[in-house]
């Protein structure tokens, strides 16, 4: 079955990290997604550009609606995705558990009802 998994990074933990701790947490994050991609789990995985570069789309009443705005998730903000395949949602967590993002921050889990390949 296939997940997405969303991370969420608080700011706050961004700012709070050294410059060598930031540098240690992107190797890590970087040896991560290997291990990831060697075991089978990762399909695809994205890093996003920071917080202030996104724009949310809703079509009210026919309009299009665009706004420079994030969804306010508990101060976090969207920062990466990854799409896994995992046999069930307890392998699915397990994987997330082991995401260097869910120390700075938050992991949705969320399971996919198809994936589409072009």
């Amino acid at each position: 079955m296939h997940y997405l998994f969303l991370a969420y990074e608080d700011d706050m933990g961004q700012r709070a990290m050294t410059a060598s701790e930031r540098t240690t947490f992107e190797e890590v994050c970087r040896e991560n997604v290997a291990a990831l991609h060697g075991s089978g789990h990762l399909l695809a995985a994205a890093q996003l550009q920071g917080q202030n570069t996104n724009e949310t789309v809703r079509i009210q009443d026919g309009d299009v609606i665009t706004a420079e705005c994030m969804l306010d998730i508990a101060n976090a903000y969207l920062a990466s995705l990854f799409l896994i395949e995992a046999r069930d949602l307890n392998e699915a967590i397990r994987v997330a558990s082991q995401i260097p993002q869910a120390h700075i921050g938050t992991i949705e889990v969320r399971p996919m009802l198809s994936l589409v390949r072009p």
